[in-house]
């Protein structure tokens, strides 16, 4: 009985002097919380790039094989197309390898495009590295 009145006291004096028992709880809250809602900025930044660099490199495979499907044209006209269309963006940097193949696909001629390129992580999960392909009939 005698701890109740003491902590019923101490509560009163608190109270009159406009002491919450929650003061600093804020600060607790967000320390705990802030390093939470920057992985997930992080995590949705990082799926934002990974996207971004795989359309710029379809993109420019694609667009290296129509090159090389122009009749009388040699695989060497896809690669300079492809480069060129990566140099031209920032994921340029990125390219490692780009191949040019004539081939058949389903019985119809076609130009091949690959391009292997590294993705740029802020951190150590996920793939380092990707494989695009573009294709494009050829003419003639």
């Amino acid at each position: 009985m005698i701890a109740r009145c003491r902590a019923g006291a101490v509560r009163l004096r608190l109270a009159r002097l406009g002491v919450k028992r929650d003061t600093g709880s804020a600060l607790v809250e967000f320390v705990l919380v802030a390093p939470l809602i920057l992985l997930c900025f992080a995590a949705v930044a990082q799926v934002i790039l990974f996207a971004h660099v795989k359309a710029t490199l379809v993109s420019a495979a694609s667009e290296g094989a129509r090159a090389g499907a122009n009749a009388g044209v040699a695989t060497s006209v896809a690669v300079r197309r492809t480069q060129t269309a990566l140099d031209s963006s920032a994921v340029g940097s990125s390219a490692q390898s780009i191949t040019a193949v004539r081939s058949t696909v389903n019985g119809n001629r076609v130009v091949e495009v690959r391009v292997r390129a590294r993705v740029p992580l802020f951190g150590l999960l996920g793939p380092t590295s990707m494989e695009v392909k573009g294709h494009a009939l050829r003419e003639g």
